[in-house]
């Protein structure tokens, strides 16, 4: 019996083997990589010297920094906009109606797209010479703003794209986890008189808590590592810095970017990512804190 057992954990790890590979090749080795970087400074032609926590200090003071933390966050926020937003629309479509497979298509396609071409589009549409947003405005006599280089509306449009690219696919999240619930219970509030609107406050909303914990976890991580949309409309360098709304665009893996592979200052560019990820360590023990703290109430 016990080489019944040793026989079976042995096949248990040959078969876990290759994804724990991968994971310590591509993930692990290269974040104790980075970890050890931000203790160093390189040089305009390779090779670094360690410098302790010089990097971490400098961090401290940088107001760049701080500013690009505070984007961030406004932005992780305002992005959670999607997940109500994803309950509403998922719930409209958990109905049997006609076409409602066509509906679930559209509200999916912009996470298929391409971010690169998603942000093309908007930043188009966001153009305060010819854009189509501007010209709906117009029509009703409102002179829209230039959407991304002004500074009192860059960081909005911003948000908007995000939850945009995100409701789909919350949607189809909480989607799944509708169809999960069983359907004796809205038999039985029906039963009881309880119309649809309080079905889904009594019974859809506190089932779905737990897929809504899964969705904001999720979110929130992505959102803290927001870059595609940010390089792709605003760039990155002294072209980028020559936009007046660039102050409220810049986000913490954008001056990564810059740091680390523009200006060349590799070090202290892995001391930001390393700070984004104990920033999104903590959130995530917090979010699951309040998660239990939830469940133990309710």
């Amino acid at each position: 019996m016990q080489r019944h057992r040793v026989t079976e954990a042995l096949w248990g790890y040959a078969f876990i083997a290759p994804t724990a590979l991968g994971l310590a090749v591509f993930y692990l080795w290269p974040v104790l990589q980075t970890a050890y970087y931000s203790f160093t400074e390189w040089g305009a032609f390779g090779g670094h010297t360690w410098t302790g926590t010089d990097n971490y200090v400098r961090l401290i003071h940088d107001p760049e920094v701080g500013r690009a933390l505070v984007n961030t966050f406004a932005y992780t926020f305002l992005g959670l906009l999607s997940i109500p937003l994803a309950i509403v629309f998922a719930a409209l479509l958990n109905r049997k109606m006609r076409g409602v497979g066509i509906y679930r298509t559209f509200f999916f396609l912009p996470v298929v797209t391409m971010p690169v071409a998603v942000a093309m589009v908007w930043r188009w549409l966001y153009n305060g010479d010819y854009g189509l947003i501007n010209y709906v405005l117009s029509l009703v006599g409102i002179d829209g703003p230039n959407w991304i280089a002004d500074p009192d509306t860059a960081l909005y449009a911003l948000v908007v794209i995000g939850v945009w690219t995100s409701v789909g696919y919350n949607l189809i999240i909480f989607l799944a986890g509708m169809q999960a619930i069983p359907a004796d219970y809205y038999e039985a509030a029906e039963l009881d008189g309880a119309g649809p609107l309080r079905q889904f406050l009594r019974i859809t909303l506190p089932l779905l808590s737990p897929t809504a914990f899964f969705v904001s976890v999720v979110s929130v991580i992505g959102s803290l590592q927001l870059f595609d949309l940010v390089f792709i409309i605003a760039g990155s360098g002294n072209a980028a810095r020559a936009n007046p709304a660039y102050p409220r665009l810049e986000t913490v893996v954008q001056l990564f970017y810059d740091r680390a592979f523009v200006t060349n200052d590799r070090g202290y560019g892995a001391a930001i990512v390393i700070m984004l990820l104990l920033i999104i360590t903590v959130l995530t023990a917090l979010q699951f804190r309040l998660q239990r703290k939830w469940v133990h109430y309710a």
